[in-house]
């Protein structure tokens, strides 16, 4: 089966009615053990040039594909990311978590001069965690910022899925960046998530600052037998 290739029908429909800016917008991270929530987002007007060849959801792209396309997207469309600690996902959840990071992303856009009057944002999923964590201040507007939530839309609207590659690359590299002082869980090939290294390094060494300590106690059972005796470094 041939993958879908994302365009830009939905977005297009969307300002066809009336709609100034649409904004797409995933997250990467979400079931990681360690390091933030990233949220992406990339705003498109009217005068939108072409999707940006090879542009797919992050997902479906190898690391370097990611790495080649990153700076094609940020030229392409007014791009931002927003990240939630794993301190926030702790002690929030990852759906406040994910909405703090999402609301950072806009407030990154309106500090770069773009206005979120009569914009829409196109939410990857079926759950919109985002409305609730827009602070008023953003939308000069009396009205709310609308959300639309489209499941697959990484995979179809490439507003989404140049969100999914800029929010991927930035928390790929900073997860790298973590590993050199860290090397024990391998966080440059696992960025953070819960790969069998990656478990064996908390097994050795204890838990780091960065991991979401919840997350790992509900692994316990299953991948870290006596984590509750396991110290926490970093």
């Amino acid at each position: 089966m041939t993958p879908v290739r994302p365009s830009l029908r939905v977005e297009k429909k969307l300002l066809g009615s009336g709609r100034v800016t649409v904004i797409g917008m995933d997250e990467v991270g979400r079931g990681a053990i360690a390091g933030p929530v990233a949220v992406g987002v990339a705003a498109v007007t009217i005068d939108i040039g072409r999707v940006p060849q090879g542009l797919a959801d992050s997902k479906l792209l190898s690391a370097a594909r990611r790495t080649e396309l990153e700076p094609v997207v940020r030229r392409w469309a007014r791009t931002a990311v927003g990240m939630a600690t794993a301190v926030v996902v702790d002690q929030q959840g990852i759906v406040p978590a994910l909405g703090q990071a999402g609301a950072a992303a806009l407030g990154a856009l309106v500090d770069d001069g773009l206005c979120l009057d009569d914009a829409v944002v196109v939410l990857d999923g079926s759950f919109d965690w985002l409305s609730r964590a827009v602070p008023t201040a953003l939308v000069p507007s009396a009205r709310p910022l609308d959300v639309v939530v489209r499941v697959k839309a990484d995979r179809d609207c490439a507003s989404v899925a140049a969100a999914s590659v800029v929010a991927k690359v930035e928390r790929d590299a900073l997860m790298v960046a973590a590993h050199e002082g860290a090397p024990h869980y391998g966080w440059a090939s696992n960025k953070g998530y819960g790969s069998t290294a990656h478990y064996d390094g908390i097994r050795s060494v204890g838990a780091h600052a960065l991991h979401r300590k919840s997350w790992l106690h509900q692994a316990s059972s299953v991948a870290l037998d006596g984590f509750d005796e396991l110290a926490v470094t970093g």
